[in-house]
Formats: structure tokens, sequence, C-alpha cells
């Protein structure tokens, strides 16, 4: 990692959601902000000029989902190799989901994630709190302390709470406060022991079922409390297309509500868990085709607004099981650009449309002030190659997790630098 220097950006193709900027331009850069677009402040003197010729510049991507390891599971990850791989992936600024150990429930928890992703300085980390304490569904979280000590939305993650009554407590609590609820949408009892989506390839391979309506009833009971409260909602890693139908319905219903999906859940279908392959075994489950075609559309045309990694490392153990009995998730933050721009390949979203899922949607969801590309805003850039191909296996892939059901696979877009704040934390 470098020290902050005065850094200018040449002939890059600059994409920029934010501004609608799409041009060949310079971006000059000082004291981790951008001084200059098109031409340097009068007297700017560089310190190291970058070529981004044939390459793309962007604002850092924004990631809505990403579990670090640490703390308490150290053997999964830590804060220290998790930021890195998100350097790696172009990532400036990542959510993590409050279901760490100890549950993120304190503000003591908060300022610990915070101060460690602070000292590697790899990456902006902003935890989730915890809807509930202890995520045990019933007695509601010290929101306003959490809020206080930098958290901007609130989530049980895929916990149940109690009841309903104790959910529609929880969304007054926090629509008070002005939090964004997160929702991972499940009903416990439907999903309970399942580990596959209910369709024939789980009822071909023996293994217990997900239905889909698990979400869907979830997300038309959240909808409806969210209606009655007001509070803000957004439904995290949504995976069944009548779940974007439900969440688009409400959209035009002037709902304040939101949604992202995880990228492998566009590219992975339920035939991906063939043979029992535990490295697509996720939470939520791989769904249908039809399902991996609504989601696509939903991103495509804005009823879902950002695509995130849900990113889950784990070690080698962990997906080493019989498949029921393995942890689901993947290890996704460093293949979060090529897997979203085969997006682009296959004609679902153009570039510009794809940058923003990266970018300003997650912004919009999290309310964040972001100026983009623009000066005197913070200089959190990633610059990439579209073309550029790698192989994904144990070896590029710094995170702790190797657990990816796309090893082995060569995929175009490579990040080939990151900017956190006018540093360098990651260079190719």
């Amino acid at each position: 990692m470098t020290s902050q220097l005065k850094l200018s950006i040449t002939g890059g193709r600059v994409i920029d959601p934010f501004t609608s900027r799409d041009e060949i331009i310079d971006i000059h850069i000082a004291e981790g902000r951008i001084v200059g677009v098109h031409t340097p402040p009068p007297g700017f003197q560089p310190d190291r000029i970058i070529d981004a010729r044939n390459l793309i510049v962007s604002p850092g991507f924004i990631d809505l989902s990403a579990r670090l390891g640490e703390p308490g599971f150290a053997q999964k990850g830590t804060i220290h190799s998790e930021t890195a791989a998100a350097a790696k992936g172009g990532v400036t600024f990542l959510c993590c989901p409050p279901d760490s150990r100890p549950v993120v429930d304190s503000p003591a928890v908060v300022k610990l994630i915070c101060d460690r992703s602070q000292q590697t300085g790899f990456c902006q980390v902003n935890p989730i709190a915890a809807l509930t304490q202890g995520l045990e569904g019933e007695q509601l979280s010290a929101m306003a302390a959490l809020q206080e000590a930098g958290c901007v939305a609130v989530s049980n993650s895929w916990l149940p709470i109690k009841n309903n009554q104790i959910l529609r407590r929880c969304m007054e609590y926090a629509a008070t406060f002005g939090l964004r609820l997160f929702v991972n949408a499940q009903d416990a009892s439907l999903a309970a022991g399942g580990c596959a989506h209910e369709g024939l390839v789980a009822t071909r391979l023996g293994l217990p079922a997900i239905p889909e309506s698990a979400e869907t009833i979830a997300v038309i009971t959240h909808l409806l409390l969210a209606e009655q409260t007001g509070v803000r909602l957004h439904f995290s890693q949504i995976s069944a297309g009548k779940s974007a139908q439900l969440i688009a319905q409400a959209q035009r219903q002037g709902l304040a509500v939101s949604a992202d999906v995880a990228i492998h859940q566009l590219l992975l279908s339920e035939q991906n868990i063939d043979h029992y392959n535990a490295l697509s075994h996720c939470q939520p489950p791989l769904r249908s085709l039809r399902d991996q075609d609504e989601l696509r559309q939903a991103l495509a045309d804005g009823t879902v607004q950002a695509v995130c990694s849900d990113h889950r490392p784990h070690e080698h153990a962990a997906k080493s099981e019989p498949f029921a009995e393995t942890a689901p998730g993947i290890s996704s933050l460093e293949t979060l650009l090529p897997l979203t721009l085969k997006l682009v390949e296959c004609g679902v979203l153009s570039l510009n449309t794809a940058l923003q899922r990266l970018t300003q949607g997650p912004a919009q969801v999290l309310g964040l002030p972001c100026a983009g590309i623009s000066v005197g805003a913070t200089a959190d850039l990633t610059v990439f190659s579209p073309t550029e191909s790698w192989e994904i296996n144990a070896d590029t892939l710094i995170s702790a997790g190797k657990n990816t059901p796309f090893l082995g696979e060569t995929v175009a877009g490579k990040v080939k630098l990151t900017l956190l704040m006018g540093r360098v934390v990651y260079e190719d």
C-alpha cells in the first residue's frame, strides 16, 4: 500500500454513472480528492502519472454484502485478507452483515470492525447493525446508538424474527431514526432444513428443498408492514423472479423499497448443484433458469438497483462434507467485476448500466453522498481492463476463501488499479 501522492490518470475512458460522464479525459488527484477533470489546477505537478489508455476509469465499486470472517471466524478470513481481496476486485466501500461473532449489536463491535478496517486501509467498511439483540429475533437492538456509531442500516441477516408483532415494532423503531432495514427474505418454517431450490434437480438428488414461496411470502409480509410503518426497506440477495415482480409492484405504488441480487444468481441456476457440487451451495439457493431470466430483467429495468458479491469465504473443510452439511456461500469479491461483465457480453446490460449497478445504484440504496468523478469528490476510483483475461484459481485469488464454482474458468475483466481516498491500495 502506497502513501498519498499527487496523481494524474491520463488517457482513460471515464465512465461515471453519478455524472453521466462517458469520455476519454484526464483526472488529477491531490490530498485524497479529485482536483481537476480534463485539465489540472494551476501549478499542479503530479508525483506520478498513470497511463490509462485502453482502460476504463470508474468510481470505486460499492458492495452491499460481503462477509469478512473476522470477528469470530478467522479460519474463514480476516478483515485484512478480505478487504485486500475487495481492493483487488475494485471495491472501495462494502457493507458487512451483522452475523459475526460477537454479533454487531453494540457500538463496541462496530468500533472494532471499523478500527481494524481503517488500520488495514484497503477498503472502507460499514457494518450493518443487528436489528435485534444477538440476532435472536426477540428484543430490539439499541438502534440509535448503533446509528451514532456509524451504521447506516439494520438487519437480522438470515435469522428469523420471532413474530410479526416484533417485526412491526422493529420497523417502527428503525423508521423513527431513518435507518434502512436490510431484509434477507425467508420464511423460516418453509425453509427449515432445506439446502437447495425445490425443483427437479433437488428431487433427483434427494436433497431437502426450499420452495420459492419461502422467499415470496416473506417479501409480501415485509412489504405490507413497511407500508404501515414507513420504514425504508431493502431486500438483500433476492433469488426468485416472483420476488422481483412483487418489489416492482410496490415501487410503482410509491413504496420506499429497493433490492439487490448476488452476481452468482444471475449466472448460475439449480443445474449447477448437479453431482452435489458444494461450491454451488448458496443461501438463498440457486433457483431455476426462469428465475434467473426474471432477475436479469429486473436488474436491467432498474427494479433491482444493485449487484452485490454476497462474498462468503470458507475454509476447505467447510465445503468438504456431504452437500446438505456444507456451509453455504461463494467467495466472490475478486470476481464481481468479470462476472458482471459477463452480463454485458451476453446483452443483458450495457457497460454503463452494469457500472451503474456497481456504483451509483448501491450508493442510492445506502443514501451515500457520493459525487462520482468530479472536482472536489473523494478519489475512490477503479481502473480496469474490460478485455484482459485471467484464470480464476487458488493462486489468483487472494481471499482466504477459494470456494467458488468458477474455479478454473477464464474470465475477461481485470482490475489494474484501485484508489481509496487518493491512495493506491491495489495495483496489478
